[in-house]
């Protein structure tokens, strides 16, 4: 079960633009993602995969945290995303995470975020 510090310490990586290396960090090697209703990506490996595919994809990324809850072995953090496209246009995605942890990894989690949101990328590689 992770304490507060270890979220936050998570929260502040992402935030910094460190997605890889909060991946890295945080996520069990056996970490599956879902996005909505699509199939899951399975292993640390596939979700860093993802995410160097997303920052290929755009010019510049700004993440942040709205806000975020623990309890026990599960965190709720909702994700605001401002991307900028090679064309300069910029769009924002706001998503709820549902993270499952084991100890201080997380091995699972569901986001969910409307598909209507418009977006600058295709935030899956396939």
């Amino acid at each position: 079960m992770p304490h507060r510090e270890r979220v936050a310490a998570l929260v502040a990586l992402v935030e910094e633009g460190m997605l890889i290396d909060a991946l890295h960090e945080f996520y069990a090697e056996d970490a599956r993602s879902q996005d909505n209703q699509e199939p899951p990506l399975l292993g640390r490996h596939r979700l860093i995969a993802n995410a160097q595919h997303l920052l290929r994809s755009v010019r510049g990324l700004r993440v942040r945290a709205a806000d975020w809850m623990l309890d026990g072995d599960r965190t709720r953090i909702r994700w605001i995303y401002e991307f900028t496209g090679h064309d300069g246009r910029r769009h924002r995605q706001e998503e709820v995470v549902h993270q499952h942890w084991r100890g201080d990894r997380i091995v699972e989690e569901h986001i969910q975020y409307d598909p209507a949101q418009p977006a600058a990328v295709a935030l899956q590689v396939a």
